[in-house]
């Protein structure tokens, strides 16, 4: 057994660090204005697209809680994975094509053309909230790791804090100065290293374990830790095929479809064609990517001989501190950093753009070539990457596994958001008056089913209520967050008919 974080280690992740910051200051060194600051003036060739989406989607959660998954159930999660793969064909068919009718910037300004300006701060300001919220639990998550390896350094109370700060000041640097550009090129790096982290984590495992890779799956194919199929109908299992293919598509058409952090990317391809077949291919990389991190978690089951972890996101890496070799503990460090900064720096660029272009420019009646908004963007990328990683300070860890907390969180608000987007394209009665009824109704409802558990503690009166809520897995949450909206949303277009022209800002 190794333990400790040694000096080669250290070189490792010093080299990482100051290899991105580097790239990301070099690629972003001339910006032309705020929309060449926020879509990179659509150039971007679509396999960068690919990966950048890829990157962004693969923050650390996937690194450290996708093998707590496979730990302490199954292959099951891929049935969820293959749902993200039909969830973007969705998007590419149905919404992308209406993202491409213009010079737009934040998916938003779609919703202010089809509806009118109330609606897009509306749903601008649901994104922010939600993606602020969502992606600081993911910096935390970075940190456990970090804390781990630095404990012998430095007091652990003081561990998991030093780090946020440390790394959200490293990512905030290069994504104010190097915009889209800087976050395209940098997450490329970022997923090359991570992939190679999880490649060598595979590698070791089959070492350590006597009889290798055939042993492993040989224990694990006899306890049932390689089923990936799961057929039962029931909304309490997230990880059935009926959850994985209804539910997980509709997560899937939300965050790529209607979140500003993944089509801002999109609306970087050249054309409608390559930001396409960008997210398609996507959602292949995904699987294959997401099926390497289940298979480490199937190896740490068996390296492990099934021992009880206090929780699923330290079985990882307890693993990388006891065993990995010096310099490739360093990699694998430097891995989880770099999933952990390609979805901040995507988050800070993101709601950047979204608090320009949906929040500063229609009030200010600036225009995106104007050099003040261009400085005005800056800044808010300065005030998010602050409070991205303030966010992150404030968590506390807790059992459940940190990718259900950010997941759960996301999709509290993705079905109303992904509602409005469904009324605006295929219910032409829908008026604005619609389109915030059916979000503010759509997301106050998720608030109890997503929130269920929590409500019954604290009003027990409500337990008996609530409680069918609180048996709902997390793959549906958007699914019925969209029903929702978009029931109200015809509802009260029918019953309270107005003119075409009020649907028009």
């Amino acid at each position: 057994m190794r333990s400790g974080f040694t000096a080669l280690d250290a070189v490792v992740v010093v080299l990482y660090l100051a290899g991105t910051t580097a790239l990301g200051m070099w690629v972003g060194r001339r910006q032309a204005g705020a929309r060449d600051y926020f879509v990179a003036g659509r150039q971007i060739p679509w396999w960068a697209v690919l990966f950048s989406i890829v990157a962004t989607e693969t923050s650390a959660l996937t690194f450290i809680s996708i093998p707590g998954l496979a730990y302490t159930g199954n292959l099951g999660f891929l049935q969820v994975v293959a749902g993200y793969i039909a969830g973007r064909i969705g998007v590419a068919l149905l919404l992308l094509p209406r993202y491409y009718q213009g010079e737009i910037v934040t998916v938003y300004a779609l919703l202010q053309r089809r509806f009118g300006i109330a609606t897009r701060r509306l749903t601008s300001i649901v994104f922010m909230a939600t993606r602020a919220m969502a992606d600081s639990v993911r910096i935390f998550a970075t940190a456990i790791p970090v804390a781990l390896i630095m404990g012998d350094a430095v007091p652990q109370p003081w561990a998991m804090p030093a780090a946020i700060v440390v790394l959200g000041a490293v990512t905030i640097v290069y994504t104010y100065r190097g915009g889209m550009r800087a976050v395209v090129w940098t997450e490329i790096l970022q997923a090359t290293v991570y992939l190679l982290g999880g490649v060598s984590a595979v590698v070791v495992l089959g070492a350590t374990v006597p009889g290798g890779w055939s042993a492993i799956l040989e224990r694990a194919g006899a306890a049932g830790k390689l089923a990936a199929v799961d057929w039962s109908l029931t909304l309490s299992n997230p990880h059935t095929m009926w959850a994985g293919l209804i539910g997980g598509g509709f997560l899937s058409m939300a965050s790529h479809g209607a979140d500003q952090l993944i089509v801002q990317r999109l609306l970087s391809s050249k054309n409608l064609r390559e930001a396409q077949t960008a997210i398609i291919g996507s959602g292949i990389v995904v699987f294959a990517q997401m099926a390497l991190f289940l298979v480490v978690g199937i190896g740490l089951w068996v390296h492990f001989n099934g021992e009880a972890f206090q929780t699923p996101d330290s079985i990882f890496p307890r693993f990388i501190v006891e065993q990995m070799p010096a310099g490739l503990t360093g990699l694998l460090v430097a891995a989880i950093i770099a999933a952990a900064m390609s979805t901040q720096s995507g988050s800070i660029n993101s709601l950047a753009a979204a608090s320009t272009h949906d929040i500063y420019m229609p009030l200010t009646g600036r225009t995106a070539d104007d050099p003040i908004t261009f400085r005005a963007g800056r800044r808010f990328a300065l005030f998010w990457g602050v409070a991205l990683t303030g966010g992150a300070l404030l968590f506390r860890e807790q059992g459940t596994p940190v990718v259900v907390v950010a997941l759960g969180i996301a999709s509290f608000t993705y079905g109303g958001l992904l509602g409005v987007f469904f009324l605006g394209n295929f219910w032409p009665r829908a008026t604005q008056r619609d389109a915030i009824a059916g979000l503010s109704v759509g997301i106050t409802a998720m608030a109890f089913v997503v929130f269920a558990r929590q409500l019954s503690a604290a009003f027990p009166g409500l337990a008996e209520t609530l409680g069918p809520f609180a048996r709902i897995a997390w793959p549906w949450y958007v699914l019925i967050g969209t029903s929702i909206t978009m029931i109200v949303g015809m509802t009260t277009s029918v019953l309270f008919p107005r003119g075409r022209s009020d649907s028009r800002p």
